[in-house]
C-alpha cells in the first residue's frame, strides 16, 4: 500500500513520537529536541493518532491537531505525520508493523516518556512492540522510579542500554531500550485542556 510519508534514506535512524497531541505543547517540543540529541536521530516523526484506545473520550479533530503540531514544532529534523489515519491502525504494534513494511531500509526508534514505560505492560501487544524496534525512554517529573521498576523494565532488563551509550540505540537490534534523564518541562495536554487553553470540539 502506498502512503504519504516524509522522505527517507536507507540507513537513517528515525525516532517516532506517537500520541494524540491534544493539544501539542512545549513539552512535546522539548522531548523531541532532547531525543534528537541524546539518541543521535537523523529524523523524528510525530505520529498524530486518530485517537488513544486507552482513553474513553475522543480527541479534537485531526486536522486541528495536525495544524497545531506543525505550528508549534519548528525543527528541520522533525516531521508531522498522520500515518496512523492513513494506514487505519489503532494500536502502536500495528502502526510499527505497517511502518517497518513501508520503510524497510530505515532504523526506527520508538520514543516515549518514562510515565508511559511505567504502564507499558497495559498496551496492546506491548511485547511485540519492544521486540520489533529499539525504544528510547525520556524521564519526566516524578516518573523515574516507577519506570525503572515497571514490569517491562524488569522483564527486559537484559536489553537495557546504559544512558552513556544512548547514541548507539538506533543501530541496535530489538529488543533494546535506553533510559535517559533529561531536564523536563512539567506541562501536559490534560492540564492545558482543563485550563481551557485548547478550544476544540471532540470527535464523535
Amino acid at each position: 500500500m502506498k502512503y504519504s510519508l516524509p522522505a527517507t534514506r536507507p540507513g537513517q535512524v528515525i525516532g517516532l513520537l506517537g500520541g494524540s497531541f491534544d493539544p501539542p505543547h512545549a513539552g512535546h517540543v522539548h522531548i523531541s529536541r532532547e531525543a534528537i540529541k541524546r539518541f543521535g536521530l537523523d529524523k523524528l516523526w510525530w505520529l498524530v493518532s486518530p485517537g488513544n484506545p486507552l482513553k474513553k473520550k475522543g480527541p479534537a479533530p485531526m486536522d486541528m491537531r495536525m495544524a497545531a503540531a506543525r505550528k508549534i514544532m519548528q525543527h528541520p529534523k522533525v516531521e508531522i505525520s498522520d500515518f496512523e489515519a492513513q494506514a487505519g491502525t489503532r494500536y502502536t504494534a500495528e502502526t510499527l508493523c505497517a511502518l517497518r513494511s513501508a520503510c524497510p531500509q530505515v532504523h526506527f526508534v520508538w520514543l516515549m516518556g518514562a510515565d508511559n514505560l511505567a504502564q507499558f505492560h497495559l498496551w496492546q501487544d506491548w511485547q511485540e512492540i519492544i521486540e520489533s524496534v529499539p525504544m528510547g525512554i525520556l524521564a519526566r517529573p516524578g516518573q523515574r522510579i516507577p519506570a525503572r521498576t515497571s514490569r517491562a523494565a524488569r522483564i527486559y532488563a537484559h536489553a537495557r542500554l546504559p544512558g552513556r551509550q544512548s547514541q548507539l540505540l538506533g543501530q541496535l537490534r530489538a529488543p533494546a531500550w535506553c533510559f535517559v534523564n533529561v531536564p523536563m518541562i512539567a506541562i501536559s495536554s490534560t492540564r492545558l485542556r482543563a485550563q481551557g487553553d485548547w478550544h476544540a470540539t471532540p470527535q464523535k
